[in-house]
Order: C-alpha cells, then sequence, then structure tokens
C-alpha cells in the first residue's frame, strides 16, 4: 500500500514533465480578426497666451585700463673715429733776391790843414819820444 501510494504521484509527475518534451506539429491557422472602428477625433486646444516682453539687459561694465609697456632701453653710444692722419709739411719757399747795392755815399768834407810846426833847430839836440797813449 506505501509504493502504490508512491507510485500515482511519480506517475502523474513523470506524464507531466514527458509531456513538455514531446511536441507535435502546430495546428492549421484560424482566421483572422475584423478592424476594430477608429475611434473619434479629439478636439483641438486653445491657443496659449503671448508671453510678456521680457527685460532690457544690464549695461555691460567699462573695460579695465590696459598697461603701460615698459620703456624701451636706451641704445650704445657710438665709438669715436679714428683721428686722421697729420698732412705732409710743405716745401720751404725759395730764397728771395738779394736787393740791389746801395748807393755810394757822398765824399765827405775835406779837413783843415794842420797848424804848422815851428821851425826847428838843425843843431843836433835831443830828440824826445813820447809814447802815444
Amino acid at each position: 500500500m506505501k509504493y502504490s501510494k508512491l507510485f500515482v504521484p511519480l506517475l502523474a509527475t513523470a506524464t507531466l514533465a514527458l509531456a513538455g518534451c514531446v511536441s507535435l506539429p502546430a495546428g492549421p491557422a484560424g482566421p483572422q480578426g475584423m478592424t476594430g472602428d477608429t475611434g473619434a477625433t479629439g478636439n483641438t486646444g486653445r491657443t496659449g497666451y503671448t508671453g510678456a516682453t521680457g527685460s532690457t539687459g544690464n549695461t555691460g561694465n567699462t573695460g579695465a585700463t590696459g598697461d603701460t609697456g615698459a620703456t624701451g632701453y636706451t641704445g650704445a653710444t657710438g665709438y669715436t673715429g679714428a683721428t686722421g692722419d697729420t698732412g705732409a709739411t710743405g716745401n720751404t719757399g725759395n730764397t728771395g733776391n738779394t736787393g740791389n747795392t746801395g748807393n755810394t755815399g757822398n765824399t765827405g768834407a775835406t779837413g783843415n790843414t794842420g797848424a804848422r810846426g815851428s821851425k826847428g833847430n838843425s843843431g843836433g839836440g835831443t830828440t824826445v819820444i813820447v809814447p802815444v797813449q
């Protein structure tokens, strides 16, 4: 009895399990159903209100003033040019001509005639010679 009660549910379970594995060919397709009625057209909605005009935007800020550019460098001082050469010394001029000889001076006046000496002694006296100083 024990085994028979177990056998019936086991047989039913095996049948269901095997039934899922066995497939039969599909039957012919049935007739196509009718097309349903088209629904009524809905009402058109009302036109919405026009929105209010927007406010004018604020005026933008003035841009910042740009920085002043850097001062340029002072250029290099140029070199002093070389001193020029001294010019050549000029030649010495020719010697001038000798001047003419001057005129001969006038002849001087004739001197006075000397005093007359005294008459000497012809007698053999002593003669004294005085040297000139």
